[in-house]
């Protein structure tokens, strides 16, 4: 494998964010997706869900009762898309950027390939089927 020279420019700052909103979304929303997705956050999820259900008798399994159980995890699962979706954004454009890095570097790849999620369904439907040729060529070696 070729080795790749590294580059001398410096990564960018941390702190280029100008927008204190933005960054202070994305120091939150990383905070909350360590914390919910802990051990101890799913047990007092769990733990949340078994206090419900063993009040359930006491209010006579009344309609508030359950309102409160529907509400909150509604409420819970609405913030909960917006965290996921932020933290699924981040992590695919970190890993689109470090794949393009890889393919700028490599001798020889197609920097065609670069910006694959700008394409129709269509072109990317056909490139696979390129790319499925080409694994059937080399399986038969």
């Amino acid at each position: 494998m070729k080795k790749v020279a590294t580059s001398s420019r410096p990564l960018a700052s941390k702190k280029a964010d100008p927008s204190s909103l933005s960054r202070g979304f994305r120091v939150c929303a990383h905070w909350l997706s360590q914390a919910v997705g802990s051990p101890i956050a799913f047990l007092l999820a769990l733990s949340t869900v078994g206090v419900w259900a063993v009040l359930g008798p006491v209010f006579h399994f009344s309609d508030t009762w359950q309102l409160v159980i529907n509400t909150g995890t509604t409420i819970i699962t609405f913030l909960m898309v917006f965290l996921i979706q932020n933290t699924q954004n981040r992590d695919t454009k970190a890993l689109h950027l470090k794949l393009d890095e890889l393919l700028r570097g490599v001798a020889g790849a197609r920097t065609s390939l670069v910006d694959l999620e700008d394409l129709s369904d269509e072109e990317l439907d056909r490139l696979q089927r390129e790319f499925e040729r080409i694994r059937g060529r080399g399986e038969g070696k």
